[in-house]
């Protein structure tokens, strides 16, 4: 039968292994647990003598328990590229995006630098958001989310050629809530729906979450293929269709404004709803065309977030729409979240009222004009085929010389530190092999990135 004693041991060493206390921590006191778990003394003695047994914690006379250095179990050599080739679950890419490595190269990370994004002082902004009503940050907000920043965001869009109201103003946790309570209200399991191809992969798992039945509509380097779109509409007559207009994911592709055009005729024709997601326009000129912008929000559903240019940590994203469509909405968004975060609302309201904000913004767009520029200089030396060539864009949808298989080419690339996003990864049918890979352009600026590609590509012959 297992001690009292032993099962602290084994819930110390647990933690312990899963990095919760790591080398050179001090294990609460003898005191703190005993308090804790109602323990006596002697048998969180008894605990801790069996941690220095395994050799896992040291006694320093008159200061506790210290955690030492453990060795690492050794890993099988193909564990990451196991991990990699698991990736068609749409679930591995997610998981890398959430990884901290400070040694490696994310070449296929999803967001901009975080050096880009250091000047939005997070911290100073504190003292401000706190004077805008102390009161209400104990409590839920509203199920619109926080009246100031919609008021913003109605600025913020007619800027963009989008007329809107704050009752059509809709908050959420960033752009993947937003996405995900437009599948629940619109799409029931086994409803059609279509997405760009390649497209933005944690949409395609949460329409397989819903149960839905996805139509890939394939990305060219000015917008969808209208042929393949008026062929599925007239075939499938799905109810809506997820894009993205601008700095398109993964492609870096912008919409054509003929295109444009053509692909809101269609809307109208076969009774369509688009739902645009614009996840990167702060990084983007206002007057390029957007869908919403030329609909005015009658068959387009506009989705916007501040991850990708203000930080990820705050999670503030919004729906503009109809605002019958808005209410309902923001209902069903109550029914799920009860409502969004006020104070990081809050934040980003305190920050977009300043006038570091535009700098901030002018700042961006200078340094990935730039980034863009070399990320293009690179690849033109090593011959790749590059998909589209926007003068700015966050992602280069580019395929190498030599390379028929990108997800082989990016296991190759994993031991020297280089994490690529292998082209399958955002495709509709994940089993096809593709030449294909997202780059971030940010992280390209790496030096020891193009040393990499070029001496893998000539291992290759390429």
């Amino acid at each position: 039968m297992t001690s009292i004693a032993d099962s602290l041991a084994d819930t110390l060493a647990r933690q312990i292994a899963s990095g919760a206390y790591k080398a050179g921590d001090k294990l609460p006191s003898l005191r703190e647990l005993a308090q804790l778990h109602h323990y006596a003394k002697n048998t969180v003695v008894a605990a801790f003598e069996l941690l220095v047994s395994r050799g896992l914690v040291e006694p320093r006379r008159g200061s506790g328990y210290f955690v030492l250095p453990q060795k690492q179990a050794a890993r099988p050599a193909e564990e990451d590229a196991g991990s990699l080739g698991r990736a068609m679950d749409i679930v591995w890419l997610m998981r890398e995006q959430l990884k901290t490595q400070p040694d490696a190269i994310a070449v296929g990370d999803g967001f901009p630098p975080v050096e880009w994004l250091a000047d939005v002082r997070l911290d100073k902004y504190h003292p401000k958001v706190v004077r805008t009503g102390l009161g209400a940050l104990f409590r839920y907000g509203s199920r619109f989310g926080y009246a100031p920043l919609r008021d913003h965001l109605v600025r913020k869009l007619a800027d963009f050629g989008i007329g809107a109201e704050p009752r059509q103003i809709v908050l959420t946790h960033g752009a993947n809530e937003a996405m995900d309570i437009v599948i629940r209200y619109f799409v029931p399991p086994g409803g059609k729906v279509l997405v760009d191809d390649p497209g933005y992969y944690p949409l395609f798992g949460k329409l397989k979450l819903a149960g839905a039945q996805m139509l890939a509509v394939p990305r060219l380097a000015d917008g969808p293929d209208l042929d393949v779109l008026e062929q599925l509409l007239i075939a499938e007559r799905p109810r809506l269709f997820f894009t993205q207009s601008l700095a398109h994911n993964p492609t870096g592709s912008d919409i054509s404004p003929a295109k444009a055009f053509r692909v809101l005729q269609l809307a109208q024709k076969y009774d369509l709803l688009i739902v645009e997601n614009d996840p990167l326009a702060d990084f983007k000129p206002t007057a390029l065309p957007r869908l919403s912008a030329l609909d005015q929000l009658e068959r387009t559903i506009y989705i916007g977030s501040f991850s990708k240019s203000f930080s990820a940590a705050l999670r503030v994203g919004f729906i503009a729409c109809g605002a019958d469509l808005a209410s309902d909405l923001a209902d069903l968004k109550a029914l799920i979240h009860v409502s969004s975060s006020e104070y990081c609302e809050r934040t980003v309201d305190v920050i977009l009222s300043e006038g570091h904000y535009q700098r901030h913004l002018n700042r961006l767009q200078n340094r990935l004009g730039e980034a863009t520029r070399n990320a293009l200089k690179l690849f033109d030396t090593v011959d790749a085929e590059v998909f589209a060539r926007s003068p700015q864009s966050l992602y280069i949808w580019a395929a190498l010389p030599g390379v028929d298989d990108s997800l082989a080419f990016a296991r190759e690339l994993l031991p020297r530190k280089i994490v690529m996003a292998p082209g399958r990864i955002f495709s509709v049918d994940s089993t096809q092999v593709s030449r294909w890979s997202r780059f971030n352009v940010g992280a390209m600026a790496d030096p020891r990135f193009a040393k990499a590609l070029r001496t893998a590509l000539r291992r290759r012959g390429a």
